[in-house]
């Protein structure tokens, strides 16, 4: 297992991560034809499909252009400066970046959590639950700061010592594999595979609007982390995509503020610095007005 122990260099991990990025893009696209295909085949094929489709490019595009560029800088400079306080010297090898995998994958369940249980965060990932239809073209459907929230679960990985180099290739594998989970055309794969890795199934039922499937399956690369952490919930009944209270548009400009305009309807409601915080920072079933409890996702 030496090999495991070879250094690596910051160029080579950087180039590793583009290629990733790029290639999975590129065969996604390809992916989505034979969606389409299937589509077709199964007379499924609509217009406003399509238009939702569109629509899912669109708030990525946005999303990367303008949320990332303005926050990359940021990120990077955040994270070096909390690598230079790092408790550990971590080598550049092919066994840290391994293990860093396994890090940033926990560290994503925790922050797609996160993102669902806090309003201010919700506002913005609600985007990519808003889809009533899924194929991989819902895999870049962004919301305005979903470039935002990895930063605060990420610094803990460059203040351990693994350098940032290696943490943004690590967060790009677990993001790019969540790509082809964002499909109806793959079912449920072999039993010991569906018990520790996340797969379609699972992340269909995240996707779900069904009582049962509400707010299950977070996991990014490892199902493992919800079955540990009590959020797993096997596909059982057919699911049902969206939101509880469905935006009902392939506009991309309603689609990619939606979340906003909501939270800023619960924040009108306020009655006071404590409804304020609640809007804020409560679940999104909470409500300023009668603090009365609804369902998730119904805001």
């Amino acid at each position: 297992m030496e090999w495991l122990q070879i250094p690596l260099s910051q160029s080579l991990l950087s180039q590793w991560e583009t290629s990733i990025s790029d290639w999975i893009f590129v065969i996604a696209l390809a992916f989505l034809g034979f969606e389409f295909i299937r589509y077709a085949v199964l007379k499924r094929l609509s217009w406003n499909l399509a238009g939702d489709s569109a629509t899912n490019f669109v708030t990525m595009i946005v999303s990367l252009t303008g949320g990332a560029i303005l926050l990359g800088a940021f990120y990077i400079g955040v994270m070096f400066a909390a690598y230079q306080f790092a408790v550990f010297d971590i080598p550049l090898t092919l066994a840290t970046v391994l293990i860093c995998i396994v890090l940033a994958d926990l560290a994503y369940y925790w922050e797609h959590r996160f993102t669902h249980r806090v309003n201010l965060a919700w506002a913005t990932h609600t985007v990519h639950h808003s889809s009533p239809h899924f194929n991989i073209s819902v895999a870049s459907r962004f919301g305005p700061m979903d470039s935002f929230w990895p930063i605060l679960f990420h610094v803990p990985l460059a203040y351990l010592g693994f350098h940032p180099v290696v943490v943004f290739l690590a967060t790009a594998i677990v993001l790019e594999y969540q790509t082809f989970l964002h499909t109806e055309s793959i079912r449920k794969l072999p039993r010991p595979f569906e018990w520790i890795m996340n797969t379609p199934s699972h992340h269909r039922v995240h996707h779900g609007a069904n009582d049962a499937y509400i707010d299950k399956n977070y996991a990014g690369m490892f199902i493992i982390w919800d079955r540990l952490f009590g959020t797993f919930a096997e596909e059982k009944d057919p699911v049902v995509y969206g939101l509880k209270n469905p935006i009902n548009s392939i506009n991309p400009i309603t689609v990619f503020f939606h979340g906003f305009v909501r939270l800023g309807r619960k924040i009108s409601q306020a009655r006071g610095v404590g409804d304020v915080f609640g809007a804020l920072f409560a679940p999104p079933e909470w409500t300023p007005r009668s603090a009365s409890r609804r369902h998730p996702r119904s805001a």
